[in-house]
């Protein structure tokens, strides 16, 4: 009895050993030196939004550890330890690249494998442009998906070279030498080659003042706007005769039911200067008489007060005529001193009396003596 357990004891001391000799997973004909970790297989999920980010996942029968060299970067950027099951994620500016895999198997082994990897960008989608002007500058911003940054080209310099501009940032302000159309040119950048290109016409305007010819197009003559029911165009002249036979003029109409008091407004860049000469002067065309024509003068810059003056009545119908509003009238109250600087001006017709659909046409509004 005690030899069956001695012997017992043997079998089972022997089974122990076997059992802790053998890795799971591995055969027993297998050495440690045989274990495979050639299957490896490389994955590369590129993102699609020009960020350069490219996932990395190896896959490998057998395998402890993965080093990923990414075929990019210097020193600890240039690579990265993957555990099974992991991975790993860089960013590839444009490009085509050589990414280097080193599998290591639990027994130390070493398996290396080579993958080619091109990351193209897109071309930027979406691409808007705000081109704010006032007077003779410009500022400019830009939005468009997949973009990296823009390029600006204002369009008023031979061989321009493109001014930077950032991600919801503007540019400094642009100034041109003188007013005309131009074209502004914002290019997106992807990061890469491909681009989007966007062309915004944009007018700059001379300063407005007066004279208001209403032939030039550097100016712009519907600044300011109409209130009270008028309506306000600048169209060709219908009556190129007598005292005006200029291509260009200013329509004023008072609808029907229009407020007594509407007119239309002009914000001047170039204030009316009256040390220049004491009287303003417009050339009018009227198909009725009787009626007046106004103008008020506001927003002085050397303390003046707001002051409306009213020519006398159309004595004229059907042809051009000239009207004169004189600043030293005494009758004008409050008084306009001498040398007074006004920054808007407002013409009116017919006060104090409600539209009737009357239609007039001004021009070559003037200061002189």
């Amino acid at each position: 009895m005690k030899n069956i357990k001695l012997i017992f004891g043997f079998v089972l001391v022997l089974a122990v050993t076997i059992s802790c000799s053998i890795p799971d997973g591995i055969s027993s004909d297998t050495t440690l030196t045989g274990v495979a970790s050639g299957n490896v297989a490389k994955i590369f999920d590129i993102s699609a939004d020009n960020s350069g980010n490219v996932k990395i996942t190896p896959t490998g029968n057998g395998v402890t550890s993965f080093t990923v060299n990414y075929g990019h970067g210097t020193g600890s950027s240039a690579s990265a330890v993957v555990a099974p099951g992991g991975s790993t994620t860089h960013s590839y500016p444009e490009g085509t690249y050589t990414v280097s895999i080193v599998s290591t198997d639990i027994a130390g082994n070493q398996t290396t494998a080579t993958y080619p990897l091109t990351v193209t960008y897109v071309a930027p989608t979406n691409l808007a442009v705000n081109a704010a002007v006032s007077v003779y500058t410009v500022k400019v911003s830009a939005t468009a998906q997949y973009a990296k940054s823009f390029l600006v080209y204002f369009g008023d310099v031979v061989g321009e070279v493109g001014t930077p501009l950032a991600i919801g940032a503007t540019t400094p302000a642009h100034t041109y030498a003188v007013g005309g159309a131009y074209t502004v040119k914002v290019v997106a950048l992807s990061g890469g080659i491909a681009t989007t290109t966007s062309n915004t016409p944009i007018i700059i305007f001379d300063p407005l003042g007066l004279p208001f010819t209403f032939e030039l197009a550097s100016q712009n003559y519907m600044a300011g706007g109409t209130f009270g029911g008028v309506n306000f165009s600048v169209v060709a002249n219908p009556f190129p005769t007598g005292l005006n036979t200029t291509a260009t003029v200013a329509k004023f109409e008072k609808t029907v039911g229009a407020q007594e008091w509407g007119g239309i407004w002009k914000p001047l860049d170039v204030a009316i200067d009256l040390s220049t000469g004491t009287k303003i002067k417009m050339l009018v065309y009227a198909t009725e008489v009787g009626k007046k024509v106004g103008i008020e003068l506001q927003g002085s810059t050397n303390g003046a007060s707001n002051t409306a003056i009213f020519a006398a009545p159309i004595t004229v119908a059907n042809q051009w005529t000239e009207v004169v509003f004189d600043t030293t009238d005494p009758a004008i109250s409050p008084a306009i001193p001498l040398g007074a600087k006004f920054k808007q001006m407002n013409v009116n017709y017919n006060r104090p009396n409600a539209g009737t659909g009357e239609i007039i046409y001004v021009d070559n509004i003037r200061v002189t003596n």
